[in-house]
């Protein structure tokens, strides 16, 4: 076995957390089809082809135009159980062992559908994946950036029943324009709730938003990050704060942010000595999940063995799992890279 195929071999092999993940982009489009015809809506297209078609784009704008419309076919509590489910089974075939999922609860209730339909769809398919694999979780509420901080406002509202399900809070949606300056008191609030703290930054936007998710909303994780490297001193900064920046791949190269995913600076991140991992961003969308994700860096970056090892474990370092977990998942990879 050549050196790539035993790096995808050990890549599949390891346990991985998933730091990144927005359950509304796993909708691949058989299901958001079957979906779509279970509660008679109406999608653009008239076959599952048409639609795979659709999921072809050049930019963010784009992607998030048909990201919004699959949205449109969740209406019940059982779209959502069903949609999460999916997803929970096919990573855990890529023994993938924790998640940490976002959700956008703005683009269902701007619709009419009840905060509490979609959360207790989303954790009943979360708490059965941990009965039936011992798979954790964590649970992310997403604002979306695009809209006012008084619509995020509203949400967090809506979301205090069931704050002993939600374990963070993060920013996603559009990010250019919508700086993380916008969303500096409804953080603050959130912090005082005792939530965990996350933000997209520096993935279309400058190194200026990511030093005001530093700095203003005091992240304690960076989601993206990519264009941190055009700033020494925020490199620095990141570094000496031990943040974990959840890096995408597959979505970086669909959404142009990488031209060639050879060119992608997931080994510049970890030779600057920042706490970077490997997530899938929407793998329904940007053509995978963590397995081909890793695989994809591994043929085109030439990645060695010790940086799959430090990005396995910078994964199980970075996530909000219980120490306990992470101390056995950790001699799990050790065990693994060291026979």
């Amino acid at each position: 076995m050549d050196n790539t195929a035993s790096l995808v071999a050990l890549s599949q092999a390891m346990p991985k957390t998933e730091l990144h993940l927005h359950i509304e982009g796993t909708f691949e489009p058989e299901q958001m089809f079957a979906i779509a015809q279970r509660n008679q809506v109406a999608l653009k297209y008239d076959t599952v082809d048409a639609l795979k078609k659709a999921y072809q784009f050049t930019n963010l704008q784009d992607f998030l135009d048909l990201y919004y419309q699959g949205m449109s076919v969740l209406l019940h509590e059982a779209d959502f159980y069903d949609l999460t489910m999916a997803y929970l089974e096919k990573v855990h075939f890529e023994n993938v062992v924790h998640v940490e999922i976002f959700f956008d609860p703005q683009g269902h209730t701007e619709r009419g559908i009840p905060f509490e339909v979609q959360i207790i769809g989303i954790r009943r398919a979360l708490e059965d994946a941990k009965k039936q694999w011992g798979m954790t979780y964590q649970l992310i509420m997403s604002f979306l950036r695009h809209l006012s901080e008084d619509s995020a406002f509203q949400i967090l509202e809506e979301a205090k029943p069931f704050l002993n399900w939600i374990d963070g809070v993060g920013l996603d949606s559009s990010e250019v324009g919508h700086p993380p300056e916008k969303f500096a008191n409804v953080f603050a609030a959130c912090r005082d709730l005792g939530l965990k703290i996350t933000a997209h930054a520096g993935e279309e936007g400058p190194p200026e938003y990511v030093w005001q998710a530093l700095d203003l909303i005091k992240v304690q994780r960076i989601d993206h990050g990519n264009r941190a490297l055009e700033d020494d001193d925020l490199v620095a900064e990141i570094a000496k704060q031990q943040l974990t920046l959840t890096v995408c791949p597959l979505s970086n190269l669909k959404l142009c942010v990488v031209n060639d995913m050879a060119e992608h600076p997931i080994r510049t991140m970890l030779k600057l000595g920042l706490k970077a991992t490997v997530n899938s961003d929407d793998p329904a969308y940007f053509g995978g999940y963590m397995n081909d994700n890793y695989q994809v860096l591994i043929e085109r970056t030439q990645i060695s063995k010790q940086e799959l090892y430090q990005l396995a474990r910078n994964g199980i370092e970075g996530s909000w799992m219980a120490s306990g977990d992470k101390q056995k998942h950790l001699q799990q990879i050790d065990t693994l890279f060291n026979p």
